[in-house]
C-alpha cells in the first residue's frame, strides 16, 4: 500500500485548528490517532485561560504547547508506523528478510515480548524509548537467529547488515519527528502543563 506520512507540524493559522485526519496522518498500518478525549481534554484545560479567542497571536502561542503535550504518543505511533513500513516492504535483500522473521518470531514469543510491541501499536504505550528498546531487540533477536546453530561469514555480514539496516530505518524517522519532542518534551516550552491526570504516561 502507498506510504503518506503527514506528521503534525506546527503551523498557526489564526481561525483555525486541525485535529483528527487532517491534522496527523500516517500510514494505514497503524492508522489510528491519539486518543481524540485526551486531546479535547488537553486542548479545553489549554485555552481555558484564554478570554479572547481573537487574539490570533496569544491563541497561536497557546497552540504551539498543545503541540508539544501530544507530541509523546504522536510521535511514537508515527515513528513505528513509518518503521513497520519500511521493514514489511518488499525487498529482495537478505537482511530486510531476516528483519521482517524476525519481527513475526519476537512476537510469537509471546508475553513481554508480545505485550511490548502491541502497546505501542495500538497507542496505550506512548513511551519513545519503549520503542527504540523493542525496535532494536527485534534487530538483535533477528541477528541471534542467524548466528545459531553455527556462525559463517554470510551470516554475520547478514547480521552486520540487518543492525546498519534497523538503524537506517528509525534514526531518520525519529529526526524526522523530532528527538527533543520525543524524547524530552518537557524541555520545549509551553504556556501551559498537563495536570496529571492528563498527560500520557
Amino acid at each position: 500500500m502507498p506510504n503518506r506520512s503527514m506528521p503534525a507540524s506546527p503551523c498557526p493559522t489564526p481561525g483555525a485548528l486541525l485535529m483528527g485526519d487532517a491534522f496527523n496522518m500516517r500510514h494505514p498500518l497503524t492508522g489510528r490517532n491519539d486518543s481524540g478525549i485526551v486531546r479535547y481534554c488537553v486542548l479545553r484545560n489549554l485555552l481555558r485561560p484564554l478570554h479572547d479567542l481573537h487574539d490570533a497571536s496569544s491563541l497561536c502561542e497557546y497552540l504551539e504547547s498543545f503541540y508539544t503535550l501530544r507530541k509523546p504518543v504522536a510521535s511514537t505511533i508515527n515513528t513505528l508506523a513509518g518503521a513497520l513500513y519500511q521493514v514489511f516492504s518488499a525487498s529482495p535483500d537478505p537482511a530486510g528478510k531476516e528483519m521482517r522473521q524476525a519481527c513475526f518470531d519476537y512476537l510469537s514469543l509471546g508475553g513481554l515480548f508480545s505485550n511490548g510491541p502491541i502497546s505501542l501499536l495500538s497507542g496505550l504505550n506512548p513511551r519513545p524509548l519503549h520503542l527504540v528498546a523493542h525496535f532494536f531487540a527485534v534487530a538483535i533477536y533477528g541477528v541471534w537467529r542467524l548466528l545459531l546453530p553455527f556462525p559463517s561469514p554470510k551470516r554475520l555480514w547478514i547480521g552486520v547488515r540487518l543492525i546498519s539496516g534497523a538503524s537506517a530505518i528509525i534514526f531518520p524517522i525519529i529526526k524526522a519527528e523530532g528527538f527533543r519532542q520525543m524524547f524530552f518534551p518537557a524541555t520545549v516550552p509551553a504556556y501551559y502543563r498537563a495536570p496529571p491526570a492528563l498527560k500520557y504516561h
